[in-house]
């Protein structure tokens, strides 16, 4: 059953540590937001009760299980963002990556293989069938796969990053 399904049918999420509460209600806290057009779905936890409001913290789920629908998947997400890093979260090159565009004022769409359970290993193998690269970062820009971490700083340092970039409509209005 797909990971959205499960946390819309809770009704209380326990918290298990000192000094929190016991339960929850997801209905104080839980967003589910679910983009009908594409195999992925967001959630965004926040707690408004009246304890100090948190910022949203997004979390990212593929929900489709074949390769042709993870293909499509990926397809669809390096179409409908400027930025995408496939990433792993421990993993520092993709780290590198990921603070080299928040230095440059760009928020990508990054999909963490490795908070994504099995699926996250089968989305690897589908970039490796679509890009010729399994390792992580796996970067796009403009729906182009630009490459990894040594391809990303090398065109951040030729300054042909930020002409990618603008091009596409990475950069955040603020910078």
């Amino acid at each position: 059953m797909a990971v959205a399904t499960h946390l819309a049918k809770l009704s209380f999420v326990p918290l298990n540590r000192p000094g929190s509460f016991s339960q929850v209600p997801c209905n104080k806290f839980l967003h589910i937001q679910r983009n009908k057009t594409s195999a992925s779905a967001c959630w965004s936890l926040v707690y408004d009760g009246s304890r100090k409001r948190t910022k949203p913290m997004s979390i990212r789920g593929m929900v489709s299980s074949s390769d042709s629908d993870l293909e499509e998947t990926v397809k669809k997400t390096v179409a409908d963002n400027p930025v995408v890093v496939y990433s792993k979260s421990w993993c520092p090159y993709s780290s590198e990556v990921k603070s080299l565009f928040k230095k440059l004022g760009v928020e990508p769409s990054v999909i963490e293989l490795d908070e994504l359970g099995a699926q996250g290993s089968q989305l690897q193998n589908v970039l490796e069938q679509l890009t010729g690269q399994r390792t992580v970062p796996n970067v796009f820009i403009g729906g182009k796969h630009i490459g990894g971490c040594t391809d990303t700083v090398e065109l951040y340092q030729n300054g042909e990053l930020e002409s990618l970039l603008s091009d596409a409509n990475a950069k955040s209005k603020e910078k």
